[in-house]
């Protein structure tokens, strides 16, 4: 008769208390590939809300995501603009969409406050792989914006919505935390805090 192997599947050992694995922070500098802080959306969920959806669902589904931009789209799925936490919190487009529309805060849609597609910064994937850290850094001074959307061309949709770059996950995986850098929310932060000084 065969002696049996012992199985490798084992309970874990009496009285034994085991840590836990929890992912490695990322720590990048500038001269990092810009690719490492890019929110892939052909690996991640984009978080988006339905343009007709009252705007005040917003802040549940950025919490619930984890996120402070949502992506906006229409019937067929098609992004029409972003939702910025920004506009959702400190109701000036809230207020103004009130105005024109001569309607009560609870009818107030998303699509009314979003900030268009058109006034959106975006990179194209192709640049933003050529690209180190503190290139893209560079390259956004301009913009008071949080978020950059990466886009790339699809040979039967045309243009499509790869991902998204956020100034405070730039910050974060160059050491810094948010909460440690209040100022460093937008692009141009980025350049005079993390860089170490204004470009």
């Amino acid at each position: 008769m065969t002696a049996l192997s012992p199985s490798p599947v084992q309970p874990v050992a009496q009285h034994s208390r085991p840590t836990i694995a929890t992912p490695e922070t990322l720590i990048l500098d500038a001269d990092s590939p810009a690719m490492m802080v890019l929110t892939d959306f052909a690996r991640i969920s984009p978080q988006t809300v339905d343009g007709d959806r009252p705007v005040d669902e917003a802040p549940q589904r950025m919490v619930s995501g984890g996120v402070r931009l949502l992506l906006v789209v229409d019937d067929e799925g098609r992004c029409s603009g972003v939702l910025p936490a920004r506009e959702v919190i400190g109701g000036r487009r809230i207020t103004l969409a009130m105005q024109q529309h001569n309607i009560a805060r609870e009818d107030v849609t998303a699509g009314m406050i979003q900030t268009p597609l058109d006034k959106t910064p975006t990179l194209t994937l192709e640049a933003l792989a050529s690209m180190s850290i503190g290139d893209l850094v560079r390259a956004l001074k301009s913009f008071g914006e949080q978020h950059l959307l990466v886009t790339e061309p699809t040979s039967r949709q045309g243009e499509r919505i790869r991902g998204v770059i956020s100034a405070a996950d730039i910050a974060r995986v160059l050491g810094h935390r948010p909460g440690g850098l209040p100022e460093a929310r937008s692009f141009a932060d980025i350049c005079k805090v993390v860089l170490g000084h204004e470009l």
